[in-house]
């Protein structure tokens, strides 16, 4: 990664996954993740995402580095090790171009974590569908509700180590995914199996989901 190596302190555009193109001074990077200061925030971006990085033709100046400002992080910096630092942190994720929620990473799994938002509560959100995540470390509260105040009760549900297996402890549950944004992707969680989940509407008319393909899953009763 020699090429980043170079361009650190320098403003560069990302080109990212779903015509998405952000610009900022690249503070850090890491294995899978990159850095980047955008004049206002910090944004941690997954590799995976990133289609292209280049040095910027435009120059962000307004920029002070404080250690404040941004989950910590040194030598081994990871996506990772990003996740489990911003855990009860107020955040804000960026999953597409329309989705985008605020609120507390509160526990980090194998290739999904939980998100605790005010308006949505508790999320499960597959690793690979993050864009990026900003996290204000200064800010206690989102939506004017404190931190507690959503996180006080906890699950009935044990959480697994994976998203299929947390999906398939929730079978039998109403189900939103992508925050309800298509209907077809809600109603009740009939089966998950061969990375499928299939989800049964109130018009009684089945739908087959790809696993790979859902960004967030909601409970209604969670």
């Amino acid at each position: 990664m020699k090429y980043l190596e170079s361009m650190v302190g320098k403003t560069v555009d990302l080109d990212i996954s779903g015509s998405i193109r952000r610009t900022g001074v690249l503070i850090d990077y890491g294995i899978d993740v990159v850095v980047i200061y955008d004049g206002s925030n910090y944004l941690y971006v997954p590799f995976g995402h990133i289609r292209n990085v280049r040095q910027s033709a435009t120059s962000i100046t307004a920029f002070i580095e404080s250690e404040q400002d941004r989950v910590q992080t040194e030598n081994d910096l990871s996506y990772h090790k990003i996740l489990l630092e911003s855990q009860s942190m107020l955040c804000q994720i960026f999953l597409s171009k329309t989705l985008s929620i605020s609120g507390y990473v509160t526990h980090v799994y194998q290739d999904y974590f939980v998100f605790s938002s005010p308006v949505h509560h508790t999320l499960f959100i597959p690793n690979f569908h993050l864009k990026w995540l900003i996290p204000y470390p200064e800010i206690s509260t989102a939506h004017t509700h404190s931190h507690s105040s959503h996180n006080t009760h906890p699950s009935p549900v044990k959480f697994a180590r994976t998203f299929e297996e947390q999906l398939k402890r929730m079978i039998g549950s109403i189900v939103a995914f992508d925050l309800g944004s298509n209907p077809e992707m809600v109603g009740l969680l009939q089966n998950v199996r061969y990375h499928t989940a299939e989800v049964v509407t109130a018009n009684q008319k089945q739908f087959y989901w790809n696993l790979q393909h859902i960004k967030t899953a909601h409970f209604a009763d969670r």
